[in-house]
């Protein structure tokens, strides 16, 4: 999975913190307060998320709502997947990754190790 572009990464953040369906209007008016962006550039950039596969649409009158197809943890997970298929050595590279994390990081993935386990046992 490629890693989101700059705007891609910005769309997507609206739709994974909303968690509801929304249109291209209540994107473009959110990033507005920030920073300017055009309409139609978000337009383009969210039927591209469309048709990668990020988000899903129903139309509702003449206008499109969107809603995306994983959430945040999923995506992150399915890049983390396609950097371990980068390495030879997936339990050097799961090493390195571990190093890097901070305590409470840990201890997350330790909780989560467990959950696994436990789901495997069943």
């Amino acid at each position: 999975m490629r890693r989101l572009g700059e705007l891609e990464a910005e769309i997507m953040d609206r739709f994974w913190r909303w968690d509801r369906p929304a249109t291209v209007r209540e994107v473009v008016d959110d990033i507005n307060l920030h920073r300017d962006v055009a309409y139609t550039t978000v337009t383009t950039v969210t039927t591209i998320l469309f048709h990668k596969g990020h988000l899903t649409r129903t139309r509702e009158g003449r206008i499109w709502k969107y809603r995306p197809t994983a959430s945040r943890e999923a995506y992150s997970a399915a890049l983390m997947e396609d950097g371990l298929e980068a390495s030879e050595d997936r339990a050097g590279a799961l090493v390195h990754f571990v190093e890097n994390l901070d305590p409470d990081e840990i201890a997350a993935l330790r909780k989560a190790l467990r959950t696994v386990g436990r789901r495997a046992k069943e």
